[in-house]
């Protein structure tokens, strides 16, 4: 024989109190699942088919009210694989921002040898690449003119050169 569901006077409280400010369906529902249990003694398999919901339903709905005050353990997200905390790898870039202000040409290569070295282990380039990713380093890509270009005589060979080529006679 099942055991007989125990609801305490501060759940019932709190399932009249939703009952009365319930917006949707889904909260009359769970509020309901409540009372029909507690108020009119009615088992949670008939309750389950008056609400038109499952019986496992009935008892997340008791759970969710007795747990409603506690913190939520959700453990689901988050970095699971990380190598490095964020304030780790902050401080693993710190080293390199110096070279990269300063206009060197940093590449991920160094970089990675050194996580590598640091974590004692190998791992992808990959992560490198995801690390400086989420600091907000960028590829930055070269100008596309000489230094040591003159517009003006650029532009004055431009006009200046015939219009087709002709091969050398």
């Amino acid at each position: 024989m099942a055991r007989k569901t125990q609801i305490s006077s501060e759940e019932l409280a709190q399932a009249r109190h939703l009952r009365e400010q319930c917006t949707t369906a889904a909260e009359l529902r769970k509020a309901l699942s409540v009372l029909l249990i507690a108020e009119l003694g009615i088992d949670p398999e008939k309750a389950a088919d008056i609400l038109g919901i499952s019986e496992r339903t009935i008892f997340r709905n008791l759970s969710s009210f007795r747990n409603q005050d506690r913190i939520s353990r959700n453990t689901w997200g988050g970095r699971r694989r990380c190598c490095l905390t964020i304030d780790e790898e902050r401080e693993f870039l710190a080293q390199w921002e110096s070279a990269a202000t300063a206009g060197g040409v940093l590449t991920v290569p160094p970089i990675h040898a050194a996580l590598v070295k640091r974590l004692g282990r190998d791992i992808p380039i990959s992560t490198t690449y995801r690390i400086l990713a989420r600091h907000g380093w960028r590829k930055v890509q070269p100008d596309t003119k000489h230094p040591q270009s003159d517009p003006a005589a650029q532009e004055e060979f431009k006009k200046n050169s015939p219009n087709l080529w002709k091969p050398p006679a």
